[in-house]
């Protein structure tokens, strides 16, 4: 598998990483540690044929195989039995989550219609990237003309960082299209 973009480019700036958050153990900067795709499919959960097909572009996608997750307890007001498979989830590492990542960056959020960079507050406290995709047809696996149904999924992309200040500068470094503050 051909190493991705992002990950040289990752690679290539540590030095201007580590003086710009004025760390000195090559140990201590922050990096991408894994990449969870998540998809919901509670509300599809009868039509089986909805659900294979959300499993089968979610394979697609992420180049993995795709494992579900089941309810932890029964919720009556949501028709949800304990057990019950209401989720899907592929958490990605090395080279195919760098691969992943470039993927997203380049093109999967620049084909968003209206895109103009993902706001700041996708990255939370700890330094880690919640990213909502609405349409799953933005990435270049999936042939627009064979979808019969669009559904949206969460990627959350999990690092070593321990603030939000680490995780902004390891995002802008490895190229996650964020907005600047003059833009907002």
């Amino acid at each position: 598998m051909k190493t991705a973009n992002i990950k040289e480019r990752y690679q290539n700036a540590l030095p201007e990483l580590k003086k710009s958050l004025g760390i000195t153990n090559p140990m201590a900067l922050p990096k991408v540690s894994k990449v969870v795709v998540n998809v919901g499919v509670g509300k599809i959960l009868k039509d089986s044929k909805r659900v294979d097909e959300v499993v089968a572009s979610l394979e697609k996608i992420t180049g993995q195989k795709v494992v579900m997750t089941r309810a932890r307890k029964a919720i009556a007001g949501f028709k949800i039995r304990e057990d019950l498979e209401i989720g899907a989830r592929v958490t990605l590492h090395g080279d195919r989550m760098w691969s992943f990542l470039d993927r997203l960056f380049t093109i999967a959020l620049p084909r968003v219609r209206d895109f103009q960079g993902l706001h700041k507050n996708v990255i939370d406290s700890y330094g880690n990237a919640n990213i909502g995709i609405k349409e799953h047809a933005v990435f270049p696996e999936i042939v627009p003309e064979t979808v019969q149904h669009l559904f949206s999924f969460q990627v959350n992309i999990v690092t070593t960082a321990t603030n939000k200040e680490q995780g902004v500068a390891l995002f802008r470094l490895i190229g996650l299209p964020l907005q600047n503050e003059e833009t907002k």
